[in-house]
């Protein structure tokens, strides 16, 4: 789908494209100044489930604020400024404080270790990092944490507790004046550079520019179908790149009041709040929407809700067979990539909304055109062939990602056919309606007896049982069919392992999918290995049954 063609939201894209790849765009002014003062921005619940109302007004002289404090610290354009935060309203001002300066932002997860922090500060050579007062210190020197390091601490630590030589959020801002002009460095300038959770190797650095805000809003209004009249809540960790992609950027571009939890997730409360505050626009990963289906708490009336929108993970089909009554809406599963934003979805918005396919993740957003590649050969692959999901990037015009830094080796591997194709590392396979369908990563793909399948539609089928509660699907070395199918099964509370469920579960594989395709063996656990994000590892659990199997001495004959 390219500019030249006509088609929904093509002419959008192209307005979009303009006004966030000008050469004289001002971050500041797009996600913040432009809007009245008495706009509300935010919606900041606190652990009480009471809300606070930051307004655009607010939210443009605290950052003006901050952002003076920052440059008396040393940070000017292009520097890089990490947060170590959780979702509050001084995050909401240091990110914007950040973009006002031209500085780029460097996003760490509150869960992350000492490594994984020092990780990203040493490889972004951040100037300055802030920090929630419960996080401070894990930046103590230490083992990872250097003694001379060259960043320097902001913590939001009240009066009454030691800094240990760090420096005062509220003394900063309370210190400085507001007025502070925004930077405009335009469509290409960095404005932040986030690493990916990755499930093997290191993390690898991305540099996001001005202009891939186009992409961001675009989503936000086809994908997410977000209305002036709505209250949207994205429930992801903005640590992350779908939180901090639509839960701020997306939600800042288009100026409609958004809601923020500060806490930890929690089922009960999460039901509470869309009941109370009347969320009309709701999104979250897999993961959030099957606690809810297994809460066994009161549930409030939910009655605003209007869309529910999935990513981070692949949406398991068990989900919709709850929502419709007790959301009164269905979700619809996104998908897209650190790399990218979102190319694929289940739109909401009333020109692109198609009816859901269960285990789909949808259609192309307009401004990105995809296509599957076969597996061995760089070429298109016949439509209903699992293969590797592909971007045409000279027909996708907000396409970004040129590499990682300084990783040409990793680079080089996401692009094929001399640059015309971005892999983005998934095997899928496109059906007759052109309905995506997600199989896995390309490294977690199953070839048993000459058949390629991918382990989430046998997870799909497995995780609507109704003794399950999770699952993931690996493959196992097999000396007749090359591999086999083995299952790792989170039971629902309640339930207890049994050889009775093990024979219903491959059962329920046999007559809902393929006879052939059933799990040889499941295996019980109480919870499954994930990354920091959520999503599940099965190269933990290949690597663990292996060495299990390794490990067993044949019998002596």
């Amino acid at each position: 789908m390219s500019l030249q063609q006509s088609g929904p939201g093509l002419s959008r894209i192209r307005e979009l494209i303009s006004l966030y790849a000008d050469p004289k765009v001002s971050v500041a002014e797009v996600l913040c100044d432009r809007y009245t003062q008495d706009a509300l921005a935010y919606k900041v619940v606190g652990s009480d489930l009471e809300a606070t109302n930051l307004t655009y007004g607010d939210l443009r002289v605290r950052s003006e604020r901050f952002a003076s404090a920052l440059a008396g610290l040393g940070v000017g354009p292009g520097d890089r400024v990490a947060t170590l935060m959780g979702k509050s309203v001084e995050y909401l001002v240091t990110l914007l404080a950040i973009w006002r300066l031209g500085a780029v932002h460097v996003p760490i997860f509150t869960a992350f270790a000492p490594p994984a922090i020092a990780f990203r500060l040493l490889g972004s050579r951040a100037k300055v990092i802030v920090c929630d007062a419960a996080q401070q210190p894990k930046l103590a020197p230490g083992q990872d944490i250097p003694a001379d390091a060259h960043w320097k601490v902001v913590t939001t630590a009240g009066p009454e507790q030691d800094v240990q030589g760090a420096l005062r959020f509220a003394d900063l801002v309370a210190s400085s004046s507001p007025g502070m002009p925004a930077a405009r460095l335009g469509g290409d300038a960095p404005i932040i550079e986030i690493y990916t959770s990755g499930t093997t190797g290191r993390p690898k650095g991305v540099v996001v520019p001005t202009r891939a805000l186009a992409g961001f809003r675009a989503y936000a209004e086809f994908g997410l179908g977000i209305r002036a009249d709505d209250l949207y809540w994205c429930a992801a960790d903005p640590g992350w790149a779908y939180g901090l992609y639509f839960g701020i950027l997306g939600s800042l571009s288009t100026g409609v009041p958004s809601l923020l939890y500060g806490s930890g997730f929690d089922a009960g409360a999460t039901l509470e709040i869309l009941s109370r505050y009347g969320v009309t626009n709701f999104t979250a990963a897999p993961t959030v929407y099957r606690s809810l289906r297994v809460y066994s708490g009161p549930i409030p009336k939910i009655t605003k809700l209007r869309c529910a929108s999935s990513a981070g993970e692949p949406l398991t089909p068990d989900v919709n067979l709850w929502a419709g009554d007790a959301l009164g809406v269905a979700v619809h599963d996104h998908y897209g990539q650190t790399e990218a934003g979102m190319l694929i979805n289940n739109h909401h918005h009333p020109d692109l909304r198609q009816p859901l396919k269960p285990g789909s993740m949808g259609r192309p957003l307009p401004g990105w055109s995809m296509l599957v590649l076969k597996d061995q050969e760089d070429a298109p692959a016949a439509d209903g062939e699992l293969g590797r999901v592909a971007v045409e990037l000279s027909e996708s015009p907000l396409a970004w990602f040129s590499g990682y830094i300084d990783d040409p080796q990793k680079s080089a591997e996401k692009f094929a056919g001399n640059g015309r194709w971005y892999l983005t590392g998934d095997a899928g396979r496109r059906d007759e309606d052109g309905y995506y369908h997600f199989a896995s990563r390309d490294d977690d793909v199953i070839i048993m007896a000459g058949y390629r399948i991918g382990p989430f539609e046998i997870e799909s089928i497995i995780v609507t049982h109704p003794a399950v509660s999770e699952c993931a699907v690996i493959a196992v070395p097999d000396e007749t069919r090359g591999e086999v199918l083995e299952a790792y099964v989170v039971l629902r509370s309640g339930e207890q392992a049994s050889p009775e469920i093990v024979r219903e579960i491959q059962s329920w594989v046999k007559t809902r999918y393929a006879a052939h395709a059933f799990p040889r063996k499941v295996h019980f656990t109480e919870a499954l290995p994930k990354t920091a994000s959520g999503k599940v590892q099965r190269f933990v659990l290949r690597q663990q049954r292996r060495a299990e199997l390794a490990s067993q001495v044949p019998e002596a004959v």
